[in-house]
């Protein structure tokens, strides 16, 4: 998986490419880490995302609650079989999804 950031004043978009699975989601996790300090608006760019395993869910969930109340998050440009896996874990009702 690639992971591009993208900071732009208080506002973070994270462009990612490939799967986002049991193998990749710790590489996520950390470059999140060094990376949600002082972001008000959260941006994920999934154009380029295959699959998204619960392992990956979980990133994203923990993204989502890091955020608070403090932000927001929102997911961009989810392709059919991702947002068929959101959709089947009831995430569309957790996540903003544009």
């Amino acid at each position: 998986m690639e992971i591009c950031k993208q900071a732009e004043g208080e506002k973070l978009t994270i462009t990612l490419k490939g799967r986002l699975d049991t193998m990749t989601s710790p590489e996520l996790e950390e470059a999140l880490k060094e990376s949600l300090e002082k972001v008000k608006e959260l941006v994920f760019d999934f154009t380029d995302v295959e699959y998204i395993s619960s392992a990956g869910l979980r990133v994203l969930l923990g993204s989502q609650k890091a955020m608070g109340e403090n932000g927001k998050m929102i997911i961009r440009h989810v392709n059919e079989p991702v947002m068929e896996v959101f959709e089947v874990t009831g995430f569309t009702n957790v996540f903003t999804i544009e």
